[in-house]
């Protein structure tokens, strides 16, 4: 319904209550950024985290679950070829949340409860004046390989390291593969 959070997920035509605390999120992000991590792994971690009764989702419906997981993480608008990685949580948390906080006028990370489509709105209203709007803008030029700006170049050679993403590999894409993963993931109980 218009101008409602969800705070629940539909599954096979089961509606699975999920953790939609904007906190939970970046936990599940930061799973995503752990290179010690398989991608099944990933993928259970983000299916653990966000559903509360995970254990109630028959295991031949995780594709769907996780399916309906990164529609909700992405606020339903993913789009069909992916855009280039300008951003990691962890890395960028000192540059985000000032930055969020200044857009949401508050100190978000006080707040007891934050939903993450809410999160995410302040995030998208960040101010590209700002350092982080700044360094953002300069990852998206490097990115699709557009020349940056005099000042911009200068800021970027001395700032290299907070302007520079670490490249990780893109996930296979080769078909059955994302099934296979949620074949390898291990019912609730299992070790």
């Amino acid at each position: 319904m218009l101008g409602q959070l969800p705070t629940s997920l539909d599954v096979c035509g089961a509606v699975y209550r999920i953790r939609t605390d904007y906190r939970n999120i970046l936990q599940i992000f930061s799973a995503y950024n752990d290179s010690s991590l398989s991608d099944s792994e990933k993928v259970y971690v983000c299916l653990k985290r966000l559903f509360t009764d995970f254990n109630k989702i028959p295991s031949q419906q995780y594709a769907q679950a996780y399916a309906a997981a990164t529609a909700f993480i992405d606020c339903g608008t993913r789009e069909d070829t992916p855009a280039p990685k300008t951003i990691n949580w962890d890395k960028d948390e000192q540059l985000i949340f000032p930055a969020v906080n200044k857009a949401a006028g508050m100190e978000v990370r006080a707040l007891p409860y934050l939903h993450w489509w809410t999160f995410l709105g302040y995030y998208q209203s960040v101010d590209h004046d700002g350092l982080f709007g700044f360094v953002l803008t300069i990852r998206q030029k490097k990115a699709r390989g557009k020349k940056l700006e005099k000042y911009e170049q200068e800021f970027y050679r001395s700032n290299i390291n907070l302007c520079r993403i670490e490249e990780k590999p893109a996930p296979q894409k080769a078909e059955g593969t994302l099934q296979s993963m949620f074949d390898s993931l291990p019912e609730e109980g299992e070790t």
